[in-house]
């Protein structure tokens, strides 16, 4: 079975502001992710930010984006949140916007 990605409403608007570059590489890891499941990616492209949190990094010539998600013991992932970094540490206020994002899903999305 296939992985399934699901995606919050507002992350669908952040991650349709990305720059192009970015989210073709964005299609190109979630496909991968779909067909191999996330755990078999590694960084650079994941990284585990604790709290059942992970981000997909992306970086282009216009800068670094992430992408915070979650994963599902029923082979679902919820995209959550998508921003421009600007700072070397991930901002707090993103991760307490993913954590309120997840609450905010609907309860088929969550399994």
């Amino acid at each position: 079975m296939r992985w399934v990605v699901k995606v919050h409403p507002k992350a669908v608007a952040e991650i349709h502001d990305l720059p192009v570059e970015m989210r073709a590489k964005l299609t190109r890891l979630l496909d991968f992710m779909k067909c191999s499941g996330p755990q078999q990616l590694r960084e650079p492209h994941v990284k585990s930010l604790g709290n059942k949190l992970w981000e997909i990094r992306l970086t282009g010539k216009d800068g670094i984006a992430r992408i915070l998600y979650v994963t599902f013991a029923n082979k679902q992932l919820a995209l959550l949140h998508a921003f421009i970094k600007k700072t070397q540490k991930t901002p707090t206020i993103a991760l307490e916007r993913a954590m309120r994002r997840l609450k905010e899903m609907p309860d088929e999305y969550v399994g």
